[in-house]
């Protein structure tokens, strides 16, 4: 069980070290977000999914190697959580002291991550709204007002003041 340990360990300090890499692209992403430069955006993102793709791969080994860990214990491995198996390596003091140091940089790690990650959601949703209200108003400035002119039955017979036609819809 002690080279499992290990390979846990190991899988765990290289996802931490592509979490590090997608951490940092995510600091970059905020930067070229606050630009507005789509074709940097688009540069990260393909980064990103190179890294996300080395997780997924990781991610599938700890899960194969924690499905064996579970099978030495006689354990069901959806209730074998990692801070878990930490307390029951109370035996093996240097095995649980490394899975608790990389538990806990994985950890600061990811809320980090969501941090940076929450904070470049609120500026899309910013620059979108900021998008839509210049789209209002670009829409509501060739719109004109009509005239109050009314004819004997009381109708309106108004014309509009500066009325463009072929103008641009973008509701369409």
């Amino acid at each position: 069980m002690a080279s499992l340990i290990d390979t846990l360990t190991e899988v765990l300090n290289g996802e931490n070290k592509e979490y590090q890499k997608l951490l940092s692209l995510s600091k970059d992403k905020t930067d070229v977000i606050v630009r507005g430069d789509l074709n940097a955006l688009a540069v990260i993102t393909d980064k990103e999914q190179e890294v996300v793709s080395k997780i997924m791969a990781l991610e599938h080994e700890r899960t194969s190697t924690m499905t064996e860990i579970a099978k030495i214990l006689n354990t069901d491995v959806s209730g074998l959580k990692l801070d878990v198996l930490i307390d029951l390596l109370k035996k093996k003091p240097k095995e649980q002291k490394a899975l608790a140091q990389v538990h806990d940089k994985l950890h600061a790690t990811l809320y980090e991550m969501k941090i940076i990650n929450d904070r470049n959601a609120e500026l899309v949703n910013t620059a979108i709204e900021m998008t839509n209200f210049n789209m209002n108003l670009l829409q509501s400035a060739r719109k004109a007002p009509e005239t109050a002119n009314y004819n004997k039955g009381a109708f309106n017979t108004g014309s509009l003041i500066g009325v463009e036609s072929g103008s641009f819809d973008a509701k369409q």
